[in-house]
């Protein structure tokens, strides 16, 4: 089908294609006429993206697409809506409490049904790669929508402080109850300590043990020493008996009886030659020989006891010495045990402390940021009372109505001629094969001007008179 067909067609039918849009049109603006004015408050609020002054590091990371996408879903919130009930009194409204038992039967909460209908009219709206909201209320008051547009930014502003800071108060109590909890256990642990430091009578164990430890390396090593003498002493005395011992040639006395008798038997040798051995002075010198020679034993067998004696008490010290080596050994392991139970308990001590040092901290904190009520948003430009009304929107609606107007008479029009389809150009009979031609009209080649068809109007008309005058004749 060309486009000259098309253009027959609807030329056929121009009166459907022409009055179905001037309909839509006239309906649309008869609408237009009596939808209420419609006003629109809006109110911009910036979102601060800095770190949180009190959580620092530990807050949230504001400014991402899901920070803002979130801050928008709290606007719509019930709980920001209910506020906006409150802070603008609806609730106390004689009116808007009636409606509310009207539509509900007061089975519904007040506060959530008008919150769900204010809801109705709000627009928010977030720019990407922005940090200010856009909050836009249409309603029929203009009073009432700047009202309630500033009233949805300072609930949502509220809300957002005590979103912060209730989790905070309630961490607070929290570690409240378990800063109780570890301050008894901290005393508990210090008083355990103490007991035992009282019963085991030290204060500091590692000064203790290691005097102790030191005394018990002194004593070992006066062991030592004793077990060395202890075995000199005994092999003293074994040799101590023989004549030849070192002891007993190293003797003052035994060397000077040695000296003597020396002489005496050097004496004896010398006259031994011209006197006989019955003469006096021999038998005077054999004498004097053998009473130094019994000298020289008794003061060897002195030297010997002496040397016994020695040894006893040599053995008698090492004894004393290996006992209090063990009793020095019993007491450090003692103080090894104590030292251990001590630092085990001041360990107790230390992780009390360091946990209520940990919760008194967090207290601190929680304590700041439950009275931080700076909120991080501020209102940029609040909502002001609008002049001209929003909509209804004549020329969106105007124009949209011409636009369906056109198409729906357009369709109309094409319809009706596929209804009943006319043969209104050669071209409509191309699609049929076999029809007989049976008669070709000619246009009329010259066309009249305006003129001519008034003419020609003018004498049907004058004609139309005559005969209504020759009629009641």
């Amino acid at each position: 089908m060309s486009f000259l067909q098309i253009l027959q067609m609807l030329r056929a039918h121009w009166r459907v294609a022409a009055l179905v849009p001037l309909a839509i049109i006239l309906v649309a603006t008869l609408i237009n006429l009596q939808l209420p004015k419609q006003y629109t408050a809006t109110t911009s609020l910036l979102v601060d993206v800095r770190a949180d002054p009190i959580a620092g590091a530990l807050g949230v990371a504001v400014g991402s697409p899901g920070y803002m996408a979130t801050q928008t879903d709290i606007i719509m919130s019930d709980r920001v809506a209910q506020k906006v009930v409150s802070m603008t009194r609806l609730d106390k409204v004689p009116l808007a409490v009636e409606r509310w038992r009207e539509d509900t039967g007061g089975r519904f909460p007040l506060e959530k049904y008008w919150g769900d209908l204010l809801k109705k009219g709000l627009e928010v709206k977030q720019t990407r790669g922005s940090n200010i909201i856009t909050l836009s209320y249409t309603a029929r008051d203009p009073k009432f929508v700047a009202a309630v547009a500033n009233a949805f930014a300072q609930a949502y502003i509220g809300v957002t402080i005590d979103l912060r800071v209730e989790p905070a108060r309630q961490h607070g109590v929290w570690f409240d109850e378990r800063e109780k909890e570890l301050r008894e256990a901290l005393e508990a642990a210090k008083d355990r300590l103490s007991a035992y430091q009282k019963a085991k009578g030290i204060a500091i164990a590692d000064e203790r043990f290691d005097q102790e430890s030191a005394r018990l390396a002194a004593v070992m090593g006066d062991l030592a020493a004793a077990q060395t003498e202890t075995a000199v002493s005994l092999s003293r005395q074994k040799t101590s008996g023989d004549v030849l011992s070192p002891e007993v040639q190293q003797d003052p006395a035994i060397q000077g009886l040695r000296s003597d008798l020396a002489k005496a038997e050097l004496q004896l040798a010398s006259i031994s030659t011209h006197i006989g051995a019955n003469h006096p002075q021999r038998v005077q010198l054999e004498t004097a020989i053998a009473g130094l020679r019994k000298k020289l034993t008794e003061e060897a067998q002195r030297v010997s006891g002496t040397s016994v004696a020695a040894t006893r008490v040599a053995v008698q010290r090492e004894n004393e010495l290996r006992a209090m080596v063990e009793a020095q050994k019993q007491r450090v392991l003692a103080l090894r045990g104590d030292r251990d139970e001590l630092a085990f308990l001041m360990r107790d001590v230390e992780s009390a402390q360091r946990a209520y040092d940990l919760v008194i901290q967090r207290i601190s904190q929680t304590s700041l940021e439950s009275r931080f009520d700076q909120p991080n948003v501020r209102v940029l430009s609040p909502a002001v009372e609008p002049i001209t009304p929003s909509g209804p929107k004549w020329k969106r609606n105007i124009a949209a109505a011409v636009i369906v107007g056109l198409m729906l008479g357009l369709g109309l029009a094409l319809g009706l001629e596929f209804l009943n389809r006319r043969v209104r150009s050669p071209e409509d009979l191309s699609g049929f094969e076999g029809v007989p031609l049976l008669v070709a009209l000619q246009p009329k080649s010259e066309r009249r001007t305006f003129k001519e068809r008034a003419d020609e109007f003018g004498a049907w008309f004058h004609g139309l008179r005559r005969g209504r005058r020759a009629e009641p004749a």
